[in-house]
């Protein structure tokens, strides 16, 4: 089982947009314009992360795997509902 200590970073452009990176690599594999979009990241928290891990709104298994792949995860909240008219 893989477990990797994860830096959870939020953003102060984008609303509920949550930058998960792994400790060792820290912001050094997230590209320059997504930086730029995201804003200066603001630690929210640090926590072990397996693929087992219950997440609010990630699968821990998928955040693993971006991250290894891209160095990131950026996790974004789902789309608002509008009750317009049908």
């Amino acid at each position: 089982m893989t477990k990797v200590l994860c830096d959870v970073y939020k953003s102060r452009k984008m609303d509920e947009a949550y930058l998960y990176v792994s400790r060792k690599d820290g912001l050094s594999r997230v590209p320059e314009a997504l930086l730029v979009t995201f804003g200066k990241p603001e630690l929210a928290m640090t926590l072990m992360l397996s693929a087992e891990k219950k997440l609010a709104r990630a699968d821990a298994a998928k955040v693993l795997q971006q991250m290894d792949e891209q160095g990131f995860y950026l996790q974004v909240p789902p789309p608002r509902e509008t009750n317009l008219p049908g």
